[in-house]
């Protein structure tokens, strides 16, 4: 079984009470441990799957809970730093549809230095790049990029999810999206959502939008559409819409995280990477993460919504 190492952020999200339609309103909120790649790194774990994160946290309150947190899941812990900034947080408001939006307090994420022994461990594992601050400057960018470049010297199976939020990169969506396909450009595995697929092909045609990426890599892409299920393809000629089963969305919050877990979980036991072309076998495995990702859309939280292996029996 291959190990997954999941690169970036790990925060508190403050998650709004009382189904106010802005922040705004909201007055209330529930702590709880985010951040995508640690939610991603926990779905792999929940599915038996061997994951380790690798991100900063403040020395503060908020620090140990999310160290905790990540131990409880029984993820590997050791790549976690801990610096003397404050732990990053995140201020999420719900929609009736479960849909949601972010306001962002950065702090320790930010810090996040290059640790030279980590890349030797990278050799021929799978490496997942999908931190929503890692395009925003300072030590974490610089690390960041310093591990893919490692990753692809490891020749590990390199996966990558932009994940957009409009807080952050309101500003600037053009560096975001520059920064953004060179990572594609590189990836094995690319997840996508429907909104990222259209602002970073240009598009709003998902067939054309497939096209453009394709004509800069060699990787698979799985383009997220929430209720329609999650568009596959393979290369620039070989694709497909894999439905996914239909729940009542309560917080969609930690969805394309699951997802992800729940296909980089199933590739760690592949025999090969090879099998990213196989439409068989990647149908399959995407069916299964889709699978994933509506069950924790039915639940309330990030990594607390994540499903085990049994739930998706």
């Amino acid at each position: 079984m291959k190990k997954v190492f999941c690169i970036g952020e790990l925060l508190i999200d403050f998650v709004g009470q009382g189904g106010h339609p802005s922040l705004t309103k909201t007055d209330q909120f529930l702590k709880k441990a985010g951040g995508a790649p640690a939610n991603v790194a926990a779905a792999v774990s929940r599915l038996d799957g061997l994951s380790y994160f690798v991100g900063a946290v403040g020395s503060d309150p908020f620090g140990n809970f999310l160290a905790e947190t990540l131990e409880k899941e029984a993820v590997g812990t050791n790549f976690l730093q801990r610096v003397s900034t404050f732990t990053t947080l995140a201020f999420v408001n719900l929609g009736a549809d479960g849909e949601r939006d972010f306001v962002f307090s950065r702090g320790a994420d930010r810090e996040l230095t290059y640790d030279k022994a980590l890349a030797g461990k990278f050799f021929q594992q799978i490496v997942h790049f999908g931190a929503a601050t890692s395009f925003l400057g300072g030590s974490l960018e610089h690390t960041y990029s310093t591990y893919l470049e490692d990753a692809m010297a490891n020749e590990a199976l390199i996966s990558f999810d932009p994940n957009y939020r409009h807080d952050l990169h309101r500003f600037d969506p053009k560096d975001f999206i520059k920064k953004s396909l060179h990572f594609i450009s590189k990836a094995n595995l690319i997840k996508l959502s429907e909104e990222e697929a259209k602002l970073l092909a240009n598009t709003n045609d998902l067939e054309e939008a497939c096209r453009f990426f394709h004509s800069m890599t060699h990787g698979t892409i799985c383009i997220t559409l929430g209720k329609q299920g999650t568009l596959l393809s393979l290369d620039s000629d070989q694709r497909a819409t894999i439905p996914t089963i239909p729940v009542k969305a309560i917080d969609t919050t930690g969805s394309g995280d699951a997802f992800i877990g729940c296909l980089l979980a199933t590739l760690s036991k592949a025999p090969s990477t090879s099998i990213l072309k196989d439409k068989e076998w990647m149908t399959k495995a995407v069916s299964i993460a889709n699978k994933a990702g509506a069950f924790t859309a039915k639940n309330f939280g990030a990594i607390a919504a994540l499903p085990r292996a049994e739930d998706l029996m």
